[in-house]
């Protein structure tokens, strides 16, 4: 039930998520400072969200897979502002966040499913090593687990397309 309901929060936090802006330009107050903290609430609810799935020791061996998948979430987006201090638009390619909270949500309904069925994840503790380290020493793939890898794995997509694209801008100028 509590994993249902942090659905439910996610959700609700989205939705106002989306509305805010769209309501700040209607109202003629939308500016600087309502895009600066927009995205700061943005990633505190990012790095929350996953380090609070990283700490369910029901679904998660060791909490230090939600700090990473942080980390990581912080440093895609840390691309994407790095372009636009270095005079370029700020870049939204790779994984984005949308992408991520889709990702996140099902497996958050599959880590309930999973919960109140009394059903198990998919061991992969016998296919290959590097299941084991993809999702980040965790020997069962299960909702919780892939929202943690899709985390980390995505952030550091997004960290390598941003990086990219701003090189490439940066060096064409």
């Amino acid at each position: 039930m509590m994993i249902t309901g942090a659905v439910a929060l996610v959700l609700i936090a989205g939705i106002f998520d989306a509305l805010d802006g769209a309501l700040a330009r209607h109202q003629g107050t939308a500016g600087p400072y309502g895009d600066f903290l927009d995205h700061t609430i943005d990633r505190v609810v990012d790095v929350g969200l996953v380090v609070a799935i990283g700490y369910n020791s029901a679904f998660i061996v060791d909490p230090l897979a939600g700090w990473a998948a942080a980390l990581l979430t912080l440093l895609g987006s840390y691309m994407g502002t790095q372009a636009q201090s270095v005079g370029l638009g700020r870049l939204y390619g790779g994984f984005s966040r949308a992408d991520r909270l889709v990702v996140t949500l099902a497996g958050l309904l599959w880590a309930a499913w999973q919960a109140g069925s009394g059903g198990t994840g998919f061991d992969i503790s016998s296919i290959h090593e590097y299941a084991h380290w993809a999702l980040l020493g965790n020997a069962e793939l299960n909702g919780m687990t892939l929202a943690l890898a899709v985390s980390f794995w995505g952030g550091v997509y997004t960290f390598l397309v941003r990086f990219m694209e701003t090189r490439k801008q940066l060096l064409a100028n």
